[in-house]
């Protein structure tokens, strides 16, 4: 599983993600921050990573396009700092893997996860 974390998420989730055996990379790593959603979600694809963000624009890729991939996490809460909240992110990481691996865009709030599987219809 390899998870390309969104330019509004802190590049200190890579080492979270990668202390809770998980590849991970920064978008700051790969492209520009000017980039597009689009162009994001395309390199993605592309290279088979799931995105990890907290932009909901996202999701609305998703519907827009009735894509199949990549599959997408979204923080859908306010404190989004690695230390504070990577207990939940690694915990619907590990719930749903099969299912992100297969195409499913997860909206994580504090308490729960909603999952849609791709594609959005």
């Amino acid at each position: 599983m390899k998870l390309l974390i969104d330019m509004n998420l802190s590049p200190d989730w890579v080492e979270v993600l990668v202390a809770g055996g998980i590849y991970a990379v920064h978008w700051s790593k790969i492209g520009t921050a000017t980039a597009s959603d689009r162009e994001i979600m395309t390199w993605a694809k592309t290279g088979g990573y799931i995105v990890l963000t907290h932009d909901l624009d996202f999701g609305a890729i998703l519907a827009a396009t009735d894509a199949k991939s990549p599959s997408v996490i979204q923080l859908r809460f306010q404190d989004i700092a690695p230390d504070r909240s990577k207990k939940i992110v690694l915990d619907v990481i590990t719930r749903f893997r099969n299912e992100l691996e297969t195409g499913v865009l997860i909206s994580v709030d504090e308490d729960r996860a909603r999952i849609r599987i791709l594609p959005l219809r």
